[in-house]
């Protein structure tokens, strides 16, 4: 009989975990419970690749089961506040200048591809993070239902967040690549 792989099998998946010991999955079901992605990820590598060859990401695939069937249990890093009013507070308090708002691409094993919106000062020379918007944050701000198009929601986001704080400010806003992630993207220059 061939046994399908677990991490393209949901049952397969769940029967796996199902079949760990119960302190295992408890430590596991703790750090999800915390928001601990890659510490929950890492226990299960930890004893899943001994025990049965699994890897990152049949690992990560299982722990975000894990995620979805706690919901809304799980405590989660607060959002960054994306309101103009937050954000132009934010902006209010780097030291220097502000002379352009800018949103680059960024990505990790945790959230994928996700936009950092910057405030860029003069002297000095430097770049202040206002907000991080990953893909959630993107999709609970624009609300269930907004037209996107084929975009991601973190682009669409920074857009309309940076392009309305830049106008608040009076000064550029520079998105190098906003319909594809590119962390290569050409940065703004004065």
């Amino acid at each position: 009989m061939t046994r399908k792989p677990i991490a393209k099998n949901a049952d397969a998946r769940t029967a796996w975990w199902e079949g760990l010991p119960a302190g295992i999955r408890e430590q596991v079901d703790g750090y999800v419970l915390q928001d601990s992605l890659l510490a929950a990820v890492r226990v299960l590598v930890d004893v899943g690749f001994v025990r049965d060859g699994v890897g990152v990401g049949t690992a990560q695939l299982i722990v975000g089961d894990r995620y979805a069937h706690y919901g809304d249990r799980v405590a989660r890093e607060p959002d960054s506040p994306l309101d103009p009013e937050s954000l132009a507070l934010r902006a209010d308090g780097v030291v220097g200048r502000v002379v352009a708002i800018e949103a680059i691409w960024d990505g990790g094993t945790v959230h994928d591809w996700f936009v950092v919106l910057l405030a860029v000062a003069e002297d000095p020379d430097a770049e202040h993070v206002l907000a991080t918007i990953p893909w959630g944050a993107a999709e609970r701000h624009l609300g269930e239902g907004a037209d996107r198009g084929a975009r991601h929601p973190s682009a669409v986001v920074a857009e309309r967040a940076g392009e309305a704080l830049a106008a608040r400010l009076r000064v550029p806003f520079h998105f190098a690549s906003p319909d594809t992630p590119d962390d290569e993207a050409p940065r703004w220059r004065a």
